[in-house]
């Protein structure tokens, strides 16, 4: 069995796409990228993006709401593209996958699709790549071609954000830009919102290179800016970034318990941030009272004040209900994908 590599997917692209890839491994910010990448190769009319470009998730997935997307032609268009997105194919039972396979067989009657299928990592048996694929892997790679997104690391990754630094307008040595890896941890989807950040903060201090200093100063250390971007896109509704923020606490391995106790708390900490600034208190005195640092109070007092108190005690209430169900039942990560749908 032979496996795509990410950037020869990337170079398929400028040739054209055809028939079904399974996209699989530990990085999920490039499968995201290749994702959108994809569509709008394939659809990139907005005008008939509701005939030619079909997204089902984990939540409205089946192997007959699969089929059904599958089967309708493209409209003024050669091509659509059919994407599943956050698909946990290690939870499926044998017969689900045996229902998956049988529509996938059928992908010859609906060539005019392009499948991706895109597992988030963990989500999976890989086996021990790249000579002993899983029983699961090879059985699917009969029917798509399995894309490999192995993690970015070392002077790669290195590189990667020296030059996100660079699109936002800023500079960053190399030993700056490894720091912020060890300080925020290797994720993709934290690092690129992280440099955004930081280019943002180091411009209107009238610079324009990023220090070890600033790193240390703006950045969010770990899980913690995952858990912010999470409440942040659930709230704001913007559900495909709350679902790639679950992928980046998915990847860490972060028990659900711990991410709806995270996100509860900066829930908790937007409430307390917006009611002392309607009171009257300047940022810096909400600091203090909060012991919180100063940046981050003025970035979530920055959150804050795009959404009203009803909706922020709505989130703690669903919040609550969620870490509930979660305690009474093993629904995992479920839970939190239910949270996201429902705003």
């Amino acid at each position: 069995m032979e496996l795509m590599k990410e950037e020869v997917f990337r170079k398929q692209l400028k040739k054209g796409l055809s028939g079904a890839y399974l996209f699989f491994g530990d990085e999920d910010y490039l499968k995201s990228f290749a994702l959108s990448a994809a569509r709008q190769a394939i659809c990139p009319e907005e005008t008939f993006a509701v005939f030619n470009d079909v997204r089902l998730d984990s939540m409205d997935y089946s192997a007959s709401a699969l089929l059904n997307a599958l089967m309708p032609p493209p409209m003024m268009s050669e091509q659509k593209i059919v994407t599943v997105s956050g698909l946990n194919l290690g939870a499926l039972r044998a017969g689900e996958i045996d229902d998956l396979c049988e529509v996938l067989g059928e992908l010859t009657r609906y060539d005019y699709n392009v499948l991706i299928l895109s597992v988030p990592a963990g989500q999976m048996e890989e086996g021990v790549l790249p000579k002993r694929p899983s029983a699961l892997l090879t059985r699917l790679a009969e029917y798509m071609i399995p894309v490999y997104f192995e993690p970015i690391s070392g002077a790669r990754l290195v590189s990667w954000v020296g030059k996100h630094f660079q699109h936002h307008g800023v500079t960053a040595p190399a030993e700056v830009c490894a720091y912020l890896i060890e300080y925020s941890g290797k994720s993709m989807f934290t690092l690129s919102q992280e440099t955004e950040k930081l280019s943002y903060y180091v411009l209107r201090q009238g610079r324009a290179q990023v220090t070890r200093e600033d790193v240390s100063r703006v950045a969010v250390a770990g899980h913690s800016a995952d858990s912010f971007a999470l409440a942040n896109a659930v709230l704001d509704g913007q559900y495909q970034e709350a679902m790639n923020a679950l992928a980046v606490m998915k990847f860490r391995r972060v028990e659900p318990v711990i991410i709806l106790s995270e996100v509860s708390r900066v829930v908790c900490d937007l409430i307390s941030v917006k009611a002392l600034y309607e009171e009257g208190l300047p940022p810096g005195e909400i600091a203090a009272v909060l012991k919180m640092n100063e940046y981050k109070t003025r970035l979530y007092l920055n959150g804050a004040s795009k959404k009203s108190m009803k909706k922020l005690r709505r989130a703690v209430a669903l919040c609550s209900e969620a870490d509930l169900a979660l305690k009474l039942s093993p629904q995992g990560y479920i839970a939190i994908e239910k949270l996201i749908g429902s705003f």
